[in-house]
Formats: structure tokens, sequence, C-alpha cells
């Protein structure tokens, strides 16, 4: 039985009341959406059912639809199989704006730094993750610059560039390194 028949089977079978709707993406993968209370449970499974194997996360990340889709964001999880290197499965949760989705640290340890890019870059939060702080963008920084409705321009965070002159104050960038 060929990989994505097992998915579908799968879907069907253990936890069916947790699906939105399945489909298949032009790139010959199986796509599922979930409800955002099965984001848990649906990976966990995924992950220790020994017919399929998903164990590893190959990519979470988001879209921010405004304007094209409702509702507004989606979370995608990636994952592939330890059995066969090419089966992989994408895992969709459609979110509104302001709404949360479960952590799955707890299921995949990788998905800490991935899901705090996610909220500094998106402003989605993960009910339950052990540290969800910025990570690319400074502490003090404004929005979350990879929203739809975020200014190309900014914000006129003039603010930054004093951070940075106080932060490397005492640096001189001529000698090896780098304090005087």
């Amino acid at each position: 039985m060929c990989d994505e028949r097992k998915s579908r089977k799968f879907s069907q079978r253990k936890i069916p009341s947790f699906f939105r709707f399945s489909g298949r993406s032009n790139i010959q993968r199986s796509r599922f959406f979930l409800k955002v209370e099965g984001i848990v449970p649906v990976l966990t499974a995924l992950k220790n059912d020994p017919t399929l194997h998903y164990n590893f996360l190959n990519d979470l990340t988001a879209v921010d639809w405004l304007g094209k889709k409702e509702p507004r964001f989606e979370v995608n999880y990636l994952l592939r199989s330890e059995n066969k290197a090419s089966s992989k499965i994408r895992i969709k949760v459609r979110l509104e704006d302001g709404e949360s989705v479960p952590s799955i640290t707890s299921v995949f340890k990788g998905a800490d730094w991935p899901e705090r890019e996610v909220y500094d870059l998106f402003g989605i939060s993960f009910i339950g993750h052990p540290n969800l702080d910025r990570i690319l963008m400074p502490d003090n920084f404004q929005g979350h610059p990879l929203r739809k409705d975020f200014p190309l321009e900014g914000f006129g965070q003039d603010y930054l560039i004093e951070d940075l002159l106080h932060i490397h104050v005492n640096e001189d960038i001529t000698k090896e390194g780098g304090k005087k």
C-alpha cells in the first residue's frame, strides 16, 4: 500500500474528529487540514504509528492569507517518515487573527525555534511553548514583519538604531577582538 493511502486510512481510522478535510498537493504529497485542538494528538499519533512513523519535523512555518482566504493564517507542518525518506506529509492548521495554536515541542523538540520564529515574524502564539520570546527581531521591535499588513517602510522604529549604537559604543571594529 502506498504511503498516501496509509496516511488517508490512518486519518479515517484513528482520529477522524480532528480533521477538517484533506487533499493532495501538486507535488504528490498528502495534505491534511486539522482543527486547532487536533494538532498535538494527530502529530503524536503520526510520529508513533509503526506503519507510518513520521518522526522527523522537516519544516514548520506560517502563511498570511490577508485578503485572499479566510481564516487569515495557516500554520504548516511538514513531516518526513523514517521508513521512507521520500514519504512526506503536510499538516495545516488555519487560524483567525489573534487565535493561538498548541505548541508541539512536547512531540518534536526541534519545533522550539521554528515556533519562536513564527511567533516573532507573524505574531501567532503557541500555547505551552517553553520559551516563546522573539528570536530574530529585537525584543523592543513593534509588530511582526511577515504579516501582510506590516508597512513596507516599518513603523518608524528609529529607536532600534539608537539601541544598536549604544550596544557597540565601546567596540573598536578596526582591531581583532572588537573591544578597546
